[in-house]
């Protein structure tokens, strides 16, 4: 069997699988299974890519990193050491940026429901903007913003009406959505006109949309961007209103199996602007400061997770099953949303495969199934299975669910590991217990 070598990925000497010039066994060997492995490399060269694509377009942006995909100090380190911005969604993930000394100025707040507490703790930081997602949070900053004698700089979130191709529970553009205020049906001028005539509390400095996730085509994207800009130039003349910033989001799809297809980061970029300069130019009004926001297409296809093979099952005439050391304690995703991925093993990956297997995990549900059907060659217990493309919603998503302490992650680059997560032990499951 053959594998698409993603990034820095290569068969060594010894046939195994090498990432970030480490031999992943070796890596096994160190740091134990399960374990996240990430091609710094590659998560370099997606940044500098989507931020080359906008300087060659001679176009005023910002990539801003979706840090939900994977939030932990070290990626924020990386994202500032490539002059990125970050889009935070919670507290949480605010601390860890401030932790990790990231640039506030530089950081996006992001959520439906952010809670006052989380409000005070981002404008003490001093981060560059919110981005408002409902009426109720347009008078809650408003408040609290009056309260501190302070004014934050905010863009409004709208769905643009626009479905993309992707799952459903990962749909966010579309009018019947949790997030942002419609443009179709008015919300949104609603809101713009509440914000503007605040005016002491904010400065409007754009809009927001973001169509979905995991999406391969430019449709969809460049529907949302045209609806919006025709808008703005709407609002131009009814309202006086100049968008400097619009934040386009992210949802740029990656490759989890050979069925996939995404484009490069780059033509998503380019196909959006033919659509933004088109109205802008039609219309002369002036090309708004674009901002995006990738986030696995940063770092899913960056992320490897090494297992261990365990116990295997073989029901005659049906299935025959292996189980491996993790599962959806460390990735959920194809519980969640039936996502599918490609592995091998990582002592011989272009070995011949033998059989079709099913990948199980080792909690205790019967959805519990990393991979259906896996080409693979025959396996032992203790092998190492390498599962690629779990950079994204990994480790982020993770759960201690059966008591199974959450797997460490380590960096990769140059030829050098470096752990960045700690595996949990035991005792940190129970820290915070308390006793009768």
């Amino acid at each position: 069997m053959t594998f698409e070598r993603l990034g820095t990925m290569n068969v060594n000497a010894e046939g195994h699988l090498e990432i970030g010039g480490v031999d992943t066994l070796k890596l096994t060997e160190k740091y134990g299974t399960p374990l996240y492995v990430y091609d710094v490399a590659l998560i370099r060269d997606r940044a500098r890519g989507f931020k080359k694509t906008f300087e060659e377009l001679g176009v005023k942006a910002q990539v801003a990193y979706a840090s939900k995909a994977f939030s932990a100090v070290a990626i924020y380190q990386l994202m500032a050491e490539e002059g990125l911005s970050l889009d935070v969604v919670s507290g949480g993930e605010l601390y860890t940026a401030i932790k990790a000394d990231f640039p506030p100025e530089r950081i996006h707040f992001h959520g439906n429901n952010k809670s006052v507490e989380e409000i005070h703790m981002a404008l003490d930081y001093g981060i560059g903007c919110f981005v408002i997602d409902n009426y109720y949070e347009i008078d809650l900053l408003e408040n609290i913003l009056i309260e501190r004698n302070e004014k934050a700089s905010v863009l409004i979130r709208v769905t643009p009406g626009i479905e993309a191709h992707t799952h459903d529970y990962i749909l966010t553009g579309q009018d019947d959505s949790k997030f942002g205020f419609g443009l179709t049906n008015g919300q949104a001028e609603k809101a713009i006109k509440q914000v503007l005539h605040a005016s002491a509390s904010f400065d409007l400095i754009g809009l927001h949309c973001h169509i979905g996730s995991q999406i391969f085509e430019t449709t969809g994207f460049k529907l949302a961007a045209r609806r919006i800009m025709d808008k703005l130039v709407e609002w131009h003349g009814t309202l006086g209103f100049d968008s400097k910033v619009l934040n386009l989001g992210g949802g740029f799809g990656v490759r989890y199996t050979a069925e996939d297809e995404p484009l490069e980061p780059s033509e998503y970029v380019r196909q959006i602007m033919e659509e933004v300069r088109d109205v802008a130019n039609s219309n002369a009004i002036a090309i708004p400061e674009i901002w995006i926001e990738p986030g696995r297409s940063l770092v899913g296809e960056a992320g490897t997770t090494l297992y261990k093979v365990g116990s295997r099952k073989e029901v005659p005439g049906i299935r025959n099953y292996i189980a491996v050391d993790g599962g959806m304690s460390d990735n959920i995703r194809p519980a969640l949303y039936d996502a599918h991925y490609d592995a091998v093993l990582a002592a011989n990956p272009e070995k011949v495969a033998e059989e079709t297997v099913a990948i199980a995990g080792k909690c205790c549900e019967s959805g519990d199934m990393l991979i259906w059907d896996l080409p693979l060659p025959k396996s032992n217990a203790g092998e190492v299975l390498a599962v690629f493309c779990t950079g994204a919603y990994g480790y982020a998503m993770a759960s201690n669910y059966n008591r199974i302490p959450r797997p460490p992650v380590v960096f990769v680059e140059n030829g050098v590991d470096k752990l960045i997560v700690a595996r949990e032990t035991y005792e940190n499951l129970v820290q915070n217990d308390l006793s009768l």
